[in-house]
């Protein structure tokens, strides 16, 4: 088979008009970017405010692989077998970070036959949502900066600021940072840092916010730092958030794209769900829910992450809960869980019977997990070539025997074809579900201690929790300031249900620990770091971009 860049660059786009009038968009409704993209007014919100909400479907997935599962790949087969079956589907999906593109998982626009299009400006610039949140990131960064600079009436404690900077590539080097050298006329020299544009606090705000309104009060709400006296100082005390707004003015709005198959596509926001809390934009699924019967969105890496934060964080701040929650598998993962090595890469290719019954239980967390919810769960196998008729009945039975629904789909293959029966099985427990009722891990009354501990002990399978000393002390200052009553956003590898990537399966036994404690009090929650978890990734010894190229035609290579 092609590259599925080349699959992608070789495909027949409609005419993004033709993808809007299909949702029942006005012309007053819409901006286009080109012939093939588009951004959708807010006020589209309120034309169709007495239309009924279309049922919402969560994707997610097993503790992931550094291959990736293919959760955007089965979002995007889901919705274009929708199209199949003749119902109206619209795909929610989060915007690709230039890290991981070049870095080493690549892109996040599907893959094979069921990609969301056009795919190489989705995985670059698109429509520049990115740059809009780097970009007023680094202008409150340069306003408080100046404020200390010029005078520092707002009397900030230069060793507690606490909003550093951020850029949209893998950069271990600006992990951390000295700031202002070179003399007086630089500025005042103090130690910084750089987090991934994905990790940033405006990020978080512009997926979670339902208005321009509530996004400039979200940006306002920023802490910066502290005064000399312990008192917290605020963006909107620098006079900063409606500059951050203005910058933000397009970026607000959600981005329309199509699939191969021409299904309705709306890629918007890009928070990390190992960093923040990993979903797609509330207003795109608040328009996708106006305009279709059924929206896939997607959390993401493993349920313990993802998904988690969707339940506790996201659907706290808006009115969405899932009719249906789809948990993505794969042999290769199920395998590897099972103790088999990544190397040499043939090994998870191979029948390996008893590791996959042993990678069983890694499985078995995440759907425990998802029950914890009260959620309706169709585990979806991405069906791989090597994947055996053995390995497939086994995962058959497991979910029988846990009375859940199951089904394979081939959707790099064959595209929404590939993926009916997943369909049929999703619209089949998501209309048994119409009216789902909210469940959430914890009560927000709850101090910080106690909700660390529920996730946990109950999503990770922890024994207990252990504050280093640093996070102990900046919880408690957080919580005397007030900020107690949030929830958590837990910052921690995606490659274990642990806090230590090398722990496989369901480990049980261990004890997490929070290395520290940030507060993001405009988008509305607390950031807990576990174990060695970084806010800017780095590059491999061989990254993706390696393999990137462009031709003099304008051709791009090498996109993944």
């Amino acid at each position: 088979m092609e590259s599925s860049i080349e699959l992608a660059q070789a495909a027949t786009l409609r005419p993004i008009r033709e993808i809007r009038d299909g949702l029942g968009l006005h012309e007053d409704d819409f901006d286009f970017y080109g012939r093939h993209v588009g951004k959708v007014r807010l006020s589209a919100l309120d034309r169709l405010a007495d239309q009924p909400d279309g049922r919402l479907i969560l994707v997610t997935a097993m503790t992931p692989t550094r291959f990736g599962e293919g959760k955007t790949l089965t979002s995007v087969g889901l919705g274009q077998a929708l199209g199949h079956l003749g119902k109206k589907g619209v795909v929610a999906l989060r915007e690709p970070s230039l890290g991981p593109v070049f870095g080493i998982k690549g892109g996040a626009a599907g893959g094979g036959y069921a990609q969301v299009l056009p795919m190489e400006q989705i995985n670059l610039h698109f429509t520049g949502d990115l740059h809009a949140i780097t970009a007023a990131h680094n202008l409150l960064a340069a306003m408080l900066d100046n404020h200390v600079f010029k005078g520092n009436d707002r009397r900030l404690d230069v060793t507690q600021l606490l909003w550093n900077r951020a850029l949209d590539v893998n950069d271990r080097a600006l992990r951390q940072t000295v700031v202002g050298l070179g003399g007086r006329v630089n500025g005042v020299p103090r130690e910084s840092g750089f987090v991934i544009t994905a990790a940033s606090e405006v990020m978080a705000i512009l997926a979670l916010a339902q208005s321009r309104a509530d996004l400039k009060r979200r940006l306002g709400s920023i802490v910066v730092g502290y005064t000399h006296g312990g008192d917290i100082v605020r963006a909107r005390d620098l006079d900063a958030a409606g500059a951050m707004a203005a910058l933000l003015n397009d970026a607000i709005a959600p981005n329309l794209v199509q699939t191969m198959e021409g299904t309705p596509a709306l890629v918007h926001a890009g928070p990390f769900a190992n960093i923040a809390h990993g979903t797609s934009s509330v207003l795109a699924a608040q328009i996708a829910r106006k305009t279709a019967d059924y929206v896939i969105t997607e959390a993401g890496f493993g349920a313990d992450l993802g998904a988690e934060k969707f339940f506790d964080i996201v659907c706290r701040h808006a009115d969405l809960w899932p009719s249906a929650v789809v948990l993505v598998v794969t042999g290769r993962a199920i395998k590897r869980h099972g103790g088999v090595p990544t190397k040499p890469s043939d090994l998870l290719t191979r029948p390996q019977p008893e590791a996959f019954r042993k990678g069983l239980a890694n499985v078995d967390r995440h759907l425990a997990n998802l029950r914890r919810f009260g959620v309706s769960v169709v585990v979806a196998m991405n069906r791989f070539p090597w994947d055996t008729p053995d390995e497939i009945e086994m995962l058959r039975a497991f979910c029988d025997e846990r009375e859940v629904a199951f089904a394979t789909h081939e959707a790099f293959a064959q595209g929404g074809a590939g993926a009916i029966d997943l369909a049929e099985t999703v619209v089949a427990v998501a209309d048994a579900n119409p009216a789902p009722t909210p469940r959430f891990l914890y009560d927000l009354a709850a101090s910080p201690e106690e909700k660390i501990e529920a996730i946990a002990t109950e999503i990770y399978g922890a024994s207990g929790i252990y504050f280093e000393k640093r996070a102990r002390k900046k919880l408690e200052r957080f919580v005397d300031l007030g900020f107690g009553g949030l929830p958590v956003c837990m910052a921690k590898t995606q490659s274990s249900l642990s806090d230590n990537g090398r722990l496989l399966g369901a480990p049980t036994g261990w004890q997490l620990t929070v290395s520290d404690v940030n507060l993001s009090a405009g988008a509305g929650f607390l950031v807990v770091v576990c174990g060695d978890m970084l806010l800017m990734p780095g590059l491999p010894r061989v990254p993706a971009a390696a393999g990137i190229d462009v031709d003099d035609a304008g051709r791009i290579t090498g996109l993944f």
